[in-house]
């Protein structure tokens, strides 16, 4: 049975923060998160922020949310981005092509002028090697379309995002979590998210996942008795 992943594309496979940065400084004629106090004190703190956190940027509640007005105003913003890695969309393509794995893409991002998110996602997936893509954008919850849509992997660059995949469904969530954002959350360990450094990482232990799956099922007994015995 083909291996059915799923990768988030923000932070995971898209470098949005690299863009935001620019456009935040645009924005507010300084580097990100000075005069936040200023900011919040304007704009005030109960409104909903229209797109994704992006806490990364140190920007305040009301920062981030003219920075979301203003990326809303852009024709087809989701376009633009930069691969995390670069030629990693056409190694995902290839690797899936080769290994016959189901791959979708999922995403929170929130509407730009222009095209739909979906169909923005889905050009720049394809102009980056990835013909025909599936992509869906989602709420903010990822256990439940893993679950019903019995993923086997889910791989993200947000701690929540892996949890909420671990608690509410029976794919493994694979959380992208470079050594120079220091330790992962122990909260991730404890659940059985899979931790890597980078997208190359975490393909890597897709096929290593693929692998034991192809294997026979006594096969997989004896090696799960033996990761057991060396615990112990």
């Amino acid at each position: 049975m083909s291996l059915r992943v799923a990768f988030d594309m923000d932070g995971t496979v898209a470098d949005m923060y690299a863009v935001l940065r620019k456009v935040s400084e645009e924005i507010f004629a300084a580097p990100a998160g000075k005069g936040a106090a200023a900011a919040d004190a304007e704009a005030g703190e109960s409104s909903a922020i229209p797109g994704p956190s992006v806490d990364e940027l140190h920007l305040t509640a009301a920062q981030q949310r003219q920075l979301w007005e203003h990326v809303g105003g852009i024709e087809n913003f989701w376009t633009t981005l930069p691969e995390a890695e670069p030629g990693i969309i056409a190694r995902i393509a290839d690797t899936a092509r080769r290994r016959r794995w189901e791959v979708l893409f999922i995403t929170t991002r929130p509407s730009s002028a222009g095209d739909t998110t979906q169909v923005q996602t889905q050009r720049w997936l394809h102009a980056h090697g990835f013909h025909l893509p599936s992509v869906f954008v989602v709420p903010r919850s990822r256990g439940k379309l893993a679950d019903a849509l019995q993923l086997d992997a889910v791989v993200d660059d947000r701690p929540e995002n892996c949890l909420d995949v671990a608690m509410d469904s029976k794919a493994t969530p694979v959380l992208v979590w470079p050594s120079t954002s220091g330790a992962a959350p122990s909260a991730a360990r404890h659940l059985g998210v899979r931790t890597v450094g980078s997208i190359t990482e975490a393909i890597a232990l897709l096929e290593r996942m693929d692998d034991e799956r192809r294997q026979p099922a006594v096969v997989r007994r004896i090696r799960r008795m033996l990761k057991r015995e060396s615990r112990d």
